[in-house]
């Protein structure tokens, strides 16, 4: 029989979900959430049971029958360093959620994991995360940044760029543990990896460095960030926005949307080309640096993410890092898709489920 999974991806104002078979989408849905009444619940964790009664609803009203699942699966999120994989909900993982002390930020994907249990259990069936926001595999070597007091953190989209990375491997014909790739997810944030034999071995975080992206500033010169801060005319709000929220593009253009900033520059905006040519230009100089942690063995390059849909942005990749090898796009980042696979690849005994400790 073929089997059914339901995915949930808890994201800021929304929690997206959808019911798939094997690995195709019966449906999916997003149902929203005022922001006023997610607030007046306090702690994130506290919006665990109104979510969960929410999707319940939907699919309720949709006449689905949640006795011909075969699991539930929820988005990984900002936990302590994992390895990459599909790990089933276990009570440490709650009761680390619920301490809060393992957990690196205050993020919706937190809650993945508990909604997924609190769908499941009474249904006597798994829950699962799949590669968390907080995969880890770094080597060594990629975790000094130059200094003790800051070390480099392992936070990326995990999630999209494991798919990808598996999608590619299926591409060439050869399974992922034997490949070497670069993979540049380009979104709100980007992420540029390193993955070598199917292990992420190094990645920027977006919020700490890295190219700039539609919001995101990426690496900034030290002394100058250091001048704006003791400026005494910024708080650390405000400073978290100006680099996080509306850095990059947005800084430069006054706006988030790469396609719009691609319009604009062929229509002879001069602004808007330098722009588009500067970050290009950034995701290739971080590739190729990933390259190099590769020692220059790289089976291919993947370009995914929201970006991808750029025809400019493809092409400029494809242009710079083309000497590397095939260049692979997937474009979007299909996470309930994503969090489904992870699923099948472990009922499928491709991989072998994992346990929180």
């Amino acid at each position: 029989m073929e089997r059914l999974i339901l995915a949930l991806n808890p994201g800021g104002t929304s929690t997206k979900f959808g019911v798939y078979r094997e690995a195709e989408p019966v449906f999916e849905e997003s149902v929203r959430h005022l922001p006023e009444e997610l607030a007046a619940l306090g702690p994130t964790l506290n919006q665990t049971r109104p979510r969960c009664d929410l999707v319940l609803s939907a699919l309720s009203r949709r006449g689905f029958d949640l006795s011909t699942l075969t699991a539930v699966v929820g988005r990984g999120g900002t936990f302590k360093p994992l390895e990459a994989g599909t790990y089933l909900v276990n009570d440490r993982l709650l009761e680390d959620i619920a301490d809060g002390s393992t957990l690196q930020a205050d993020h919706p994907s937190n809650l993945g994991a508990p909604l997924a249990r609190a769908v499941a259990g009474p249904l006597g069936i798994p829950a699962y995360f799949v590669d968390p926001v907080s995969v880890d595999e770094m080597t060594e070597e990629a975790r000094l940044s130059g200094h003790p007091l800051l070390p480099r953190k392992s936070l990326s989209h995990a999630l999209n760029i494991r798919m990808v990375a598996y999608k590619a491997a299926l591409e060439l014909g050869r399974p992922l543990r034997d490949l070497n790739m670069v993979v540049l997810h380009l979104g709100s944030g980007v992420s540029v990896n390193a993955i070598r034999r199917g292990r992420m071995i190094d990645t920027n975080n977006a919020n700490d460095g890295g190219p700039f992206s539609s919001q995101r500033a990426g690496s900034l010169p030290v002394t100058g960030l250091m001048d704006i801060c003791f400026s005494g005319e910024y708080q650390k709000k405000q400073l978290q926005r100006m680099f996080l929220k509306e850095g990059g593009l947005m800084a430069y253009l006054g706006i988030d949307h790469v396609g719009e900033a691609a319009e604009r520059a062929a229509k002879g905006d001069a602004a808007a080309d330098l722009t588009i040519r500067s970050m290009i230009y950034q995701f290739v100089k971080e590739g190729g640096a990933m390259a190099a942690a590769l020692h220059g063995e790289v089976d291919c390059v993947v370009v995914t993410g929201g970006m991808a849909h750029n025809s400019r942005i493809v092409e400029g990749i494809t242009e710079g890092l083309s000497f590397l090898g095939r260049v692979l796009s997937f474009p979007g980042e299909a996470e309930l898709e994503a969090l489904v696979r992870g699923v099948l690849r472990v009922l499928d005994g491709v991989e072998e489920v994992r346990e929180y400790r």
